[in-house]
């Protein structure tokens, strides 16, 4: 076993060790969950002449986290397609990288999306790092639904995948720029039905296998067990948009903006947390049309194509992860910030959550984490 400096740790091979027989231009690494689509693509990537490493991650699991039932399978269809199969433990780093900083968003009173900071900061970032140097291996793979293109005169593009229903580029648009050119997405230009239907004719252990929709670290526990002792776990007044209190809250760690359910007050119309202000600890109600923005901003921004991002350019904007892009225009770009300005108002835009913007061609310009509206703070 190897430790490198940020207590990554290589475990011992499952099956066999890796002996690459084709030369580094065909040597890959797929990141492998265990699901049907990491499966298919390790697959696949094997049938096109690829030397293809199997890579699983150890990650914490907290609270009432299911058992690593995922990694089990993933060195399961390892073992089936014949290809080498490595653990990784990330333990220590996935604790202080995604789960601390999860935990400070919800005190900072934001709502956090944990997969985009693994992406960046665990998959994309340190263990890829690790794997180039542990095994000399340029390309890495996921089964990740995006696209990548190239262009002629400059580095590769990411973009929605052809399956928009399952398009998972949003949560990717922070991986940096210079390691486009080295990533694979053999799924980008199929469908979820297709790609099931290739698992089945593979025969692969994995084929049925029905998709996981929860943290990776909280598994089927709620994952609000992992605030409990924070802070923001205190109760504090819920008030209207006047100040007027009209209810009590649980802990403003319980909430989100446009939040409707389970807010804790009934009133004669329908009701959206508004506004979470942390220094007093009050959770304020609104109407839909106060919680909807036209002029949203956001702050560490990645760019990926950084001649389109410029202000006066049309965009096309995503404030979550479902739904289509929305037209919207740049208006304003320093350093790692920008704004962006939607054509129609865009329902609760979220501090702690993504700003996602793409051209015409389904691309990724930037990307970055919401902080405010133009028309009022939604955080103190």
């Amino acid at each position: 076993m190897t430790t490198d400096k940020q207590s990554v740790r290589l475990l011992p091979a499952s099956h066999f060790s890796w002996r690459p027989s084709q030369p580094p231009s065909r040597q890959i690494a797929v990141l492998m969950s265990g699901g049907v689509d990491s499966s298919v693509t390790a697959q696949l990537l094997k049938k096109d002449g690829w030397d293809v490493l199997g890579i699983t991650m150890n990650v914490p699991a907290v609270g009432k986290a299911k058992s690593p039932t995922s990694s089990v399978r993933a060195d399961s269809v390892c073992g089936q397609l014949g290809i080498p199969h490595y653990f990784v433990d990330v333990k220590d780093a996935f604790e202080r990288l995604i789960v601390e900083r999860f935990r400070h968003s919800y005190l900072s009173g934001e709502t956090p999306n944990p997969c985009v900071d693994c992406n960046r900061l665990i998959k994309f970032g340190l263990l890829w790092d690790f794997l180039r140097t542990e095994f000399g291996i340029r390309f890495l793979a996921t089964g990740h639904y995006a696209r990548l293109s190239g262009t002629t005169d400059g580095p590769a593009r990411l973009g929605q995948a052809k399956d928009k229903a399952k398009d998972q580029s949003y949560f990717l648009y922070a991986i940096a720029r210079h390691k486009l050119t080295d990533l694979v997405f053999p799924l980008g230009e199929l469908t979820k039905e297709y790609v099931r239907s290739l698992a089945n004719e593979m025969s692969l252990r994995t084929a049925d296998r029905a998709e996981s929709m929860e943290l990776c670290f909280a598994g089927q526990g709620d994952y609000r067990a992992l605030l409990h002792d924070i802070d923001t776990d205190r109760p504090g007044d819920i008030v209207d948009t006047e100040g007027n209190k009209i209810g009590t809250h649980r802990g403003i760690a319980n909430y989100t903006l446009g939040q409707r359910r389970g807010v804790g007050f009934a009133g004669g119309k329908p009701l959206y947390v508004a506004r979470i202000d942390v220094k007093n600890n009050t959770v304020t109600l609104g109407t839909r049309g106060q919680v909807c923005h036209r002029i949203i901003v956001a702050d560490q921004v990645n760019t990926l194509i950084p001649e389109e991002m410029t202000p006066g350019r049309q965009a096309r904007g995503k404030i979550r992860s479902y739904g289509e892009p929305q037209s919207c225009r740049i208006i304003h770009v320093q350093g790692t910030a920008m704004t962006a300005e939607f054509h129609e108002p865009q329902f609760a835009p979220t501090p702690g959550q993504k700003l996602v913007l793409y051209n015409n061609e389904d691309n990724i310009i930037a990307g970055g984490t919401m902080t405010t509206s133009r028309d009022q703070p939604l955080v103190n």
